[in-house]
């Protein structure tokens, strides 16, 4: 019969109780359970049954009695019973919800009288024991039988002799506790341990088999199946009732299976009877606190576990490393209390302990002194509360500043200044000697400013300054008083900018510091400016700087003579006249030789450049030839533009479509102003007139583009299809316009433009009621801007406009009555 089957079954006998609703009914009109198995079932099923029987309004008993009648084992009975109840008592789960609910996580704080955190996890300590997954205590089933195994009915007993003689026998000890060996009759092994019943069964059959007595026949006697036992756990228990387990179980394999004590049960004092009487007693503590299984003795079928209620409970919380509520014994103090919870944190004040305990009205709270620990016995209902040591130092002085080892001290009876400076190896070459200062804590927390001087206090000429506790000593740096001196050189040398200031530092020193000259520096007149300290503020022609000008031998080599530098002086050095640096321009498309050329005169210009490269080649497109003017450079070059020059240049719309960008704001510097400077040139006319105004002069970095013949146009912007058309002569603005299938609503068609392919630019023009469109070329891209969005006027805004207009008319009528 298949699970589901089953499920339904049992689902729809429990769940409708037609037994007790419908006593009439016959017996066999109802559907046999006795195939049932629990075990089979997932949880989702036993949800959706606990859930059906709710709904029935019918106690759980007479449920369980229906489910009996119908041929459903009370071991089947049991377990459904008990799965039902452990979905229950997990933490998070809902019988009414086929989900897990997550569970809150909150702060580590009980309601008061609760023993649960916030987040279901219980306080009692110990108590998550037997819900830990990872630990189960199952007995390891592969291990040698121990010798102290008792034999009881249903044991296996595997028999191998091997020798003289060869036999095998697998006997199972029937519930008269024997068994029956061929040839050698029945054997009494009921009550044995493994021990007694291995001599019992060996002198046995050296009567059949006399080889065993001389030794040349073998004996092995070992446990096969091992029987399973009934354990009934009562009293303070999570779920309590009968347990079938392994003969092998100990008490702790009974506790878990059971989910061990409840909230109120002891975990001191649990019972063990066996015949009647305790055998036993189990402290749990001994396993949580030294992991000693004192009195974790192996179950015997039909022994019974007993939790009593706990009688005494006392929470310990603060500091402490372990906080939880402990069961205290009779004659355990706080101190046995605090070592169950691991001791003080080390943050903990140890000296006396808060306690909240309760009388017979009401409850009251006192203190216990360290010395009490010992003898003092917890109360049932004691809250043990820890606290922490005090954020400050009874003696505790510092000192900061131009000392080899500032820091904290401790404060010894009889520390001065002179003792503290001391301790910290003395003051620094650099030390300030003039003053010193010392804020001190004034017995109302207040604050007060002590200074002094210290080169009187090393010297024992004023008389020394005793220290307080929490005094904070600040001994200066010359450095500290005055600004960082510095001195900077531009201009011709290898590594300009700012360098350290020492005395004495000539000019030479600061050029070698700077790397040296540049290959184009000339040592003649080297630019010192510096710094003006007396300057006439009255005078309209009062100087803002001193000017030298030096001229150094550019081997650097030291002769002796030497300009002395002054702090905050700036340095230029100056390029050699005549000097000048090779300069290139690149010219690309349609030439015969295209590449890099290096401008040969200052004078050179477009033509010169063509006429360089071998000429334009039969497919080249002069209309459309384009001037790139990369003029500047990223980083400290000597062309690198200013932040003015750099805010003028601007992404148009149609320069961001040509480069790909959405956001300008990401566009990178150097391509924004390389492409910014497109010159729009005119190479046909430059070839027909070398050397005239429209034939520019070349700088370095130029790029000459001269491409092929174009033949498509691009129509971009706010039309309702962008597209590449093909370039028809004679062709008119509207017509590409129309190619591109007219216009959006959002187009501002006024302020269309066109760019053409040499990088010139061309607008709408409109005078009165005329429009002037400009001229269509072959490469020309056609650019439609969008309208400026408005924001209209709200309700809000329409009242309080015509509020102010009211308030106006009446006051200007209110003013012509007058």
């Amino acid at each position: 019969m298949s699970k589901n089957l089953i499920f339904l079954k049992l689902a729809f006998i429990l769940c409708i109780s037609l037994m007790i609703c419908l006593p009439t009914v016959k017996a066999q009109s109802v559907q046999n359970l006795s195939t049932v198995k629990v075990d089979n079932l997932s949880d989702d099923q036993i949800r959706q049954i606990q859930k059906q029987i709710e709904s029935t309004g019918l106690p759980n008993s007479q449920l369980e009695q229906a489910a009996i009648v119908r041929g459903m084992s009370a071991t089947e009975v049991q377990k459904l019973r008990a799965r039902i109840s452990n979905l229950k008592s997990t933490v998070g789960y809902n019988l009414n919800d086929t989900t897990t609910q997550t569970i809150r996580r909150g702060p580590v704080i009980n309601a008061p009288g609760s023993d649960t955190l916030s987040g279901g996890k219980s306080l009692i300590f110990g108590a998550d024991l037997f819900r830990n997954g990872k630990l189960t205590f199952e007995p390891n089933l592969k291990l040698a039988t121990p010798k102290n195994y008792v034999i009881g009915p249903d044991d296996q007993i595997q028999i191998d002799i091997s020798g003289d003689n060869e036999a095998h026998y697998g006997l199972t000890v029937s519930p008269e506790g024997t068994i029956r060996v061929e040839y050698t009759g029945i054997i009494n092994v009921n009550g044995l341990t493994i021990e007694q019943a291995t001599a019992k069964i060996k002198s046995r059959l050296a009567q059949t088999y006399p080889a065993i007595r001389s030794g040349r026949t073998v004996l092995t006697i070992s446990l096969g199946n091992i029987r399973s036992i009934k354990v009934s756990l009562l009293g303070e228990v999570s779920r309590p009732g009968s347990y079938t387990l392994s003969s092998l179980a100990t008490v702790f394999n009974a506790l878990y299976a059971s989910g061990g004590p409840t909230q109120n049960g002891s975990f001191r004092n649990i019972e063990i009877i066996r015949n009647g009487s305790v055998v036993a007693r189990l402290d749990i503590y001994d396993f949580l606190l030294k992991g000693y299984q004192t009195n974790n003795i192996r179950l015997q079928d039909q022994d019974v576990i007993h939790i009593p209620v706990y009688k005494v409970h006392a929470q310990l919380m603060g500091e402490i490393k372990h906080p939880a509520i402990f069961e205290v014994l009779p004659k355990e103090t706080l101190a046995d209390l605090i070592r169950f919870a691991g001791g003080f944190t080390d943050a903990a004040y140890t000296a006396k302990i808060k306690v909240q305990g309760n009388t017979d009205r009401e409850r009251r709270i006192f203190d216990i002194s360290s010395t009490d620990y010992s003898s003092y016995f917890p109360k049932n209902g004691d809250k043990f509360f820890v606290d922490s040591i005090l954020n400050r130092y009874e003696n505790r002085v510092s000192i900061r500043g131009a000392v080899f080892r500032p820091g904290e001290f401790e404060l010894k009876p009889g520390l001065t200044l002179a003792g503290l400076i001391n301790q910290a190896d003395g003051i620094k070459e650099d030390a300030f000697l003039g003053r010193g200062s010392i804020l001190r804590l004034r017995p109302d927390n207040t604050s007060e400013f002590i200074s002094f001087n210290l080169k009187s206090i090393l010297d024992k000429t004023t008389p020394d300054i005793p220290l307080q506790r929490e005094d904070e000593v600040t001994i200066s740096s010359i450095f500290d008083l005055k600004d960082e001196y510095r001195v900077s050189i531009n201009g011709e040398v290898r590594q300009g900018g700012t360098y350290n200031y020492a005395e004495g530092m000539s000019l030479q020193d600061l050029v070698v510091l700077a790397g040296g000259f540049s290959e184009g520096a000339s040592g003649k007149q080297i630019e010192i400016a510096r710094r003006v300290t007396n300057s006439d503020i009255n005078s309209f022609n009062a100087k803002t700087a001193e000017i030298y000008h030096v001229d150094v031998d550019k081997t650097l080599a030291f002769n002796g003579q030497k300009f002395v530098l002054q702090p905050f002086d700036i340095v230029t050095v100056r390029n050699n006249t005549g000097y000048s640096e090779q300069r290139q321009v690149t010219v690309e498309g349609e030439v015969l030789h295209p590449g890099s050329y290096t401008i040969e005169t200052k004078s050179e210009r477009i033509s010169d450049l063509i006429i360089r490269s071998g000429g334009l080649t039969p497919l080249a497109y002069p209309p459309g030839a384009s001037l790139r003017r990369v003029s500047v450079t990223t980083g400290t070059g000597k062309n690198k533009i200013d932040k003015s020059e750099e805010d003028r240049l601007k992404l148009s719309n149609l320069q961001r479509l040509q480069l790909g960008i959405k956001d300008s704001s990401n566009v990178n510097r150097q391509q924004v102003l390389s492409d910014n400077n497109t010159v729009g040139i005119d190479l046909v006319q430059i070839m027909k007139a070398p050397g005239s105004n429209i034939d520019l002069i070349l700088k370095e970095g130029d790029i000459l583009r001269v491409p092929q013949q174009l033949q498509t146009v691009k129509i971009n912007g706010e039309v309702l299809y962008p597209v590449t058309a093909v370039y028809e002569n004679g062709a008119g603005f509207k017509h590409y316009i129309s190619q591109a299938g007219g216009v959006t609503q959002r187009a501002l068609r006024k302020s269309a433009y066109v760019v053409y392919a040499n990088g010139s630019v061309d607008n709408v023009k409109k005078f009165l009621f005329f429009t002037s469109y400009p001229d269509i070329k072959p490469g020309s891209e056609i650019f439609v801007p969008k309208k400026a969005e408005t924001k209209g006027t709200s309700t809000l805004e329409l009242i309080s406009i015509s509020t102010a207009v009211a308030s106006l008319g009446a006051i200007i009528l209110g003013i012509l009555k007058l």
